[in-house]
């Protein structure tokens, strides 16, 4: 797993190198957010109606009779209203809720596949709820004892008749009859008092319970949410989110070695240097219908390597392979030939092998005082069962390959395989795709210095 921070700039080159592939997909994503909007989600519309509440209402109150607007009694009495049967009146408690909002007022909300429906569901809910409560303050209750604010008042005034008979009857005297009168008057007096008490109670209740439609419920002109639009954009959001979130955790758990050291540390040898290939492009990519949506797609070069750097003309690639040639040489001097081991699929590593084994044929110093570089022989081994023929004339192997391709366990594959052929890894060659320059001779000196040669000369008032 690499242990590298993904910054911005990893997430900006994701967006770069993939973005056909990442357009794709987020078109993908609307495209399933609109057969969600169609299969799971039809077009529902939404209509709102208010009742104020008049008086004081504290906001436990408020919150009891939201959930009374949406009772069973006020939501069967609605469907009956409506003329819902069977399951469309079992439903109907799902398409309707109550909430309490700011000023006393309860905002009954319905819901239905289109904007005429759904202001019936509501202004029905809400006259159901207004006629529900209006029972409820006009009723009695279990014991009898209140008979509401017109019973009360005929008691109150049937009362007040007693009392004044009572007390014209009543002898001013001290007599037994006169504290018996003075007693019962006493006593109606505290049953008048508990009658007003009981009576301003119930003009309370019955203020409160007045509720006024306010109007009836505007028609929807839109969908309720998620809307369509919501949801297309949410699934192409989604799956250009998923897609990013994959190439980074794809990055995120590469164990492929990007580095010189790790290289030589898997083939457990030693790194001999590393060759510039020039990067030719689509040159010699697959052809196909396969292979045209690949490349469409950019499926077909890796987004988390790094963009080939622009390298030296040809005479300066060409010293980097003699340097190796060299270093080979002075490694191995008694050599003759060498295997020259290549993974296979490795476009950029078999290039740059064939360019090795060019070289090493070209050797200008070779002569009978020195035996010039060794002979090589290029041999393609597949990664899955790296197989490396039996040692002959070969005195050991030289592994060619690029960087960022292949994992450590990979590697160690290739070399045990040289081992069971009893070829010893001499060395390590990395190979890297290049952006080329124009061409010039081995022996001619670069642009750059000739311009310096020119300066030095004319500084110096002779040539350098």
């Amino acid at each position: 797993m690499s242990d590298e921070t993904i910054r911005l700039a990893t997430i900006g080159q994701v967006l770069r190198r993939r973005w056909r592939l990442l357009a794709v997909l987020t078109l993908v994503g609307a495209l399933v957010g609109y057969g969600a909007s169609v299969v799971l989600f039809p077009p529902r519309y939404t209509a709102s109606a208010s009742v104020l509440l008049p008086g004081q209402w504290e906001e436990r109150e408020l919150l009891t009779q939201a959930q009374v607007a949406t009772s069973s009694s006020v939501v069967d009495r609605a469907a009956a209203e409506l003329g819902l049967k069977g399951d469309a009146a079992t439903g109907l408690k799902d398409k309707v809720s109550a909430k309490a909002t700011n000023g006393n007022i309860i905002k009954i909300s319905g819901t239905a596949e289109n904007p005429e429906r759904a202001q019936e569901l509501a202004d029905g809910m809400a006259q159901q709820f207004v006629g529900f409560s209006a029972r409820l303050s006009g009723g009695s209750t279990d014991n009898g004892t209140e008979t509401g604010p017109e019973a009360l008042r005929k008691k109150v005034e049937a009362t007040n008749r007693r009392i004044s008979d009572l007390a014209d009857a009543a002898d001013p005297g001290r007599t037994v009859e006169g504290v018996q009168a003075r007693t019962s008057l006493e006593k109606l007096r505290a049953s008048l008092e508990e009658a007003m008490k009981k009576l301003d109670q119930a003009e309370t209740v019955s203020s409160k319970a007045g509720m006024v439609v306010m109007g009836k419920s505007p028609r929807p002109t839109g969908e309720a949410p998620p809307t369509r639009t919501q949801l297309m954009a949410g699934g192409a959001l989604l799956f250009l989110v998923s897609a990013v979130i994959g190439h980074l955790a794809a990055a995120r758990t590469n164990r492929r070695l990007r580095t010189e050291p790790e290289i030589a540390a898997a083939l457990r040898s030693e790194l001999l240097g590393t060759v510039d290939v020039p990067d030719e492009g689509r040159a010699h990519r697959p052809v196909g219908p396969r292979a045209a949506v690949r490349r469409f797609l950019g499926l077909d070069t890796r987004w988390d390597t790094p963009a080939p750097q622009r390298s030296a003309d040809e005479a300066g690639r060409r010293i980097r392979y003699r340097r190796v040639c060299a270093r080979l040489r002075n490694k191995m001097p008694a050599a003759r030939r060498l295997l020259l081991v290549v993974p296979e699929g490795d476009e950029v590593a078999h290039r740059a092998a064939g360019q090795l084994v060019a070289e090493c044929a070209s050797d200008p110093t070779a002569n009978a005082a020195s035996r010039g570089y060794p002979v090589l022989r290029v041999v393609e081994v597949p990664i899955g069962r790296p197989v490396v023929p039996d040692s002959g004339a070969e005195s050991g192997a030289l592994i060619v390959l690029s960087a960022g391709n292949w994992t450590a366990a990979e590697l160690t594959g290739i070399a045990e395989a040289c081992a069971d052929g009893r070829h010893e890894v001499v060395g390590v060659v990395v190979a890297g795709a290049v952006r080329a320059r124009p061409a010039r001779s081995a022996d001619q000196p670069p642009e750059k210095a000739t311009l310096a040669l020119a300066v030095r000369g004319d500084a110096t008032g002779g040539p350098a």
